[in-house]
């Protein structure tokens, strides 16, 4: 067994439904200050986060990840309990395989290998980990950054180990995300019968036309790396379970995912614009999760397309797809920020795996990348 599989096991073994680390975090902190990291808990409220460094001189390279995974869902549904790693055809599964602790693996013992190596490394190298990634992600990375930016340490090149592949490990990297941009829309009526519409205002009936402009809006036409921006309704709630019963008010959830030709002030007066314009009375909160980045150049694309080419012999697609990440709160550091990690295809789902072998091609690319950029 692999030095990386092994590794991935013994971290899907510690449940860690986000915000819980279930000691990830520590097994990963004693492993490495063998090798000479100096490890820093920055703890926040009920979130966990570690940053591991080795080295104190520039440039630095970071590894950032995440030891929080999403609900097991329906036990009855998986093959094998989630959080006992189980192999099976060549793939490992459970809970976290994918995203990330299969990725977590792989930076450890890339590192691992690379000091070994070359242990006298131009640089630093640090592991940056949270677990509030899957969650509301108000005290993990973002805090973290804080703190660095106080601190005066400059991160120069950070590698997310999301999983971004598609197919084979390696075949798409994602050098930027959209931005994310939530909404609590409610829209006001006067709750009456349903037999006497004249003595009330029927807020699903008010907010139907606004809510078809709104969904059909053309807010711009995307760029060369971003696709176009989109609104999605993603709960509508209103009534009270009875039938003749006209609601009072009417609340919708709804997210739009933008790219680098529009700012979060442009997305609110032009939505304010349509709300008003059809005529509503109606409360409005905004959260905004993360502007857009984008990292189209530099040494951090060129070395991580080299280490892909040399260990797999693919040439990488560079990609902006998918949701939010952590890499949002590095990129307005002036980092550069990409997305590497085993394929996205069960991640989320019942039965998450990843592939025995991609775990290792994953650490020999991450170990040349190293290679690449700090020898």
């Amino acid at each position: 067994m692999s030095e990386t599989l092994a590794l991935a096991i013994a971290l899907i073994r510690r449940e860690s439904v986000t915000p819980e680390d279930g000691g990830c975090q520590d097994l990963i902190a004693n492993r490495l200050t063998r090798l000479g990291f100096k490890a820093e808990r920055l703890d926040f409220a009920d979130t966990q986060n570690s940053w591991l460094r080795r080295g104190v001189m520039p440039p630095v390279f970071v590894f950032l990840g995440h030891t929080d995974v999403v609900p097991t869902g329906p036990l009855q549904a998986w093959d094998s309990p989630p959080f006992t790693p189980t192999i099976r055809d060549g793939k490992l599964f459970g809970r976290g395989a994918a995203d990330m602790k299969g990725g977590i693996a792989a930076f450890v013992t890339a590192v691992e290998r690379f000091i070994h190596q070359f242990p006298n490394h131009k640089g630093s190298i640090a592991l940056m980990l949270t677990s509030d990634e899957e969650g509301p992600a108000t005290h993990g990375i973002v805090k973290v950054v804080e703190v660095l930016e106080r601190r005066g340490e400059k991160i120069d090149w950070c590698l997310v180990g999301e999983p971004s592949s598609d197919q084979k490990i390696g075949d798409v990297v994602r050098v930027g995300r959209r931005g994310s941009l939530c909404a609590k829309l409610t829209i006001k009526g006067q709750q009456g019968h349903v037999a006497y519409p004249n003595l009330a205002n029927n807020p699903i009936h008010a907010f139907a036309p606004a809510l078809l402009a709104l969904t059909t809006e053309v807010w711009d036409h995307g760029n060369l790396f971003f696709p176009p921006t989109r609104l999605q309704i993603s709960n509508l709630h209103a009534g009270t379970g009875a039938e003749n019963i006209i609601p009072g008010h009417l609340e919708a959830r709804f997210n739009l995912r933008f790219s680098s030709d529009l700012d979060e002030e442009t997305i609110k007066r032009r939505t304010a614009a349509i709300l008003v314009g059809h005529g509503l009375d109606y409360d409005l909160e905004w959260r905004l999760s993360g502007q857009p980045f984008l990292t189209s150049k530099g040494e951090l694309i060129a070395a991580v397309h080299d280490a892909i080419r040399t260990v797999t012999g693919l040439e990488t697609q560079d990609d902006t797809g998918g949701g939010t990440s952590d890499g949002r709160f590095l990129a307005p550091t002036g980092a550069q920020v990409i997305e590497l990690g085993p394929l996205n295809a069960t991640i989320h789902k019942v039965n998450e795996q990843v592939g025995v072998n991609d775990l290792e091609t994953l650490s020999e690319i991450y170990a040349q990348i190293l290679i690449n950029l700090l020898t």
